[in-house]
């Protein structure tokens, strides 16, 4: 009895920590870029920027800072965001991709 009480207690500290390292590793292996963006001066540019990389497929979220001109693309588990691809989305959008930066998985 005290054999599978103890056994219990390790099966469950084991499922506590795959459980809490789990976003952990999610997050290692997402892409993240950052565009340099010209022309971004108000609300609805970014609306406008983030409504057109977030349809880019395999992209998770889009967060623009307008005052620095960026645009931070978290790209999902093992896809990636080209320089080119990204190019043609802020060029849809209006506005013109003057850097492109991959920080790599979760930086």
């Amino acid at each position: 009895m005290r054999q599978q009480a103890v056994r219990r207690s390790i099966l469950v500290a084991l499922l506590v920590l795959g459980v809490l390292a789990a976003p952990a590793h999610a997050q290692e292996t997402k892409g993240v870029y950052t565009l340099q963006v010209d022309g971004l001066a108000c609300p609805f540019c970014a609306y406008g920027i983030e409504k057109q990389l977030g349809a880019t497929e395999g992209v998770e979220s889009v967060e623009t800072d307008i005052k620095s001109g960026t645009v931070t693309v978290t790209m999902q588990d093992g896809a990636t965001l080209d320089e080119d691809t990204a190019g043609m989305a802020v060029k849809a959008a209006g506005f013109t991709m003057r850097g492109y930066k991959h920080q790599g998985a979760g930086e």
